[in-house]
């Protein structure tokens, strides 16, 4: 089975580790670049974007993390501040994500804490009914470039889950459910790729 690495410097890593367990994967909480070498894929966490690039830098992470997804290809799957940190372009100032997919992104793009909200998505790959998507603050790509595939979106049209090569990036919280298919479906590219 799959080593799935869950950078764990701030935000809800604990709540992916449950999941993936659930599923059988190797999992391992990732804090030190060194550790990036000893995964088959990575999953950046939701929580607070600004802090986890901050913390990215003081644990001189970047180049590492850079080096792994784009020059060796492993697998890695950003949700909600995740996919703000993997984005190429923000439509903010701050923070300076890692430039990894070809997507610019909003931050808190539906409105504060308060205008968290629920709905049914049909996204691609996934078997069986609509995925039931918790959105916290969340992100959404405003601009889609080249070699990036939209697997799902809201009724407005807006994608909230996209994919390039062997990166995943979701607006949605996937490990606010009991649903274990989006991270199933996370564990399939790492089998795959590896």
């Amino acid at each position: 089975m799959a080593r799935v690495g869950i950078l764990a410097i701030q935000g809800d890593f604990f709540e992916h580790r449950r999941l993936l367990e659930s599923l059988g994967a190797e999992v391992r909480e990732i804090r030190l670049a060194q550790e990036l070498d000893e995964v088959d894929g990575l999953i950046i966490p939701g929580g607070e974007s600004t802090t986890i690039v901050q913390l990215i830098d003081i644990f001189d992470m970047r180049d590492k993390l850079r080096e792994r997804i784009l020059v060796d290809g492993m697998p890695t799957w950003g949700t909600c501040a995740g996919m703000i940190v993997m984005a190429q372009k923000l439509a903010d100032r701050r923070p300076d994500p890692l430039h990894l997919m070809n997507i610019e992104v909003s931050r808190n793009a539906f409105g504060r804490q308060v205008d968290s909200f629920e709905t049914d998505l049909e996204i691609e790959s996934l078997q069986g009914p609509a995925f039931r998507a918790v959105f916290i603050r969340a992100p959404a790509v405003d601009h889609i470039g080249e070699g990036v595939s939209v697997i799902a979106s809201l009724a407005d049209g807006r994608p909230v889950a996209v994919r390039q090569a062997n990166m995943l990036a979701t607006s949605f919280h996937p490990e606010l459910t009991d649903d274990a298919r989006m991270h199933a479906f996370f564990l399939s590219i790492v089998e795959q790729a590896a």
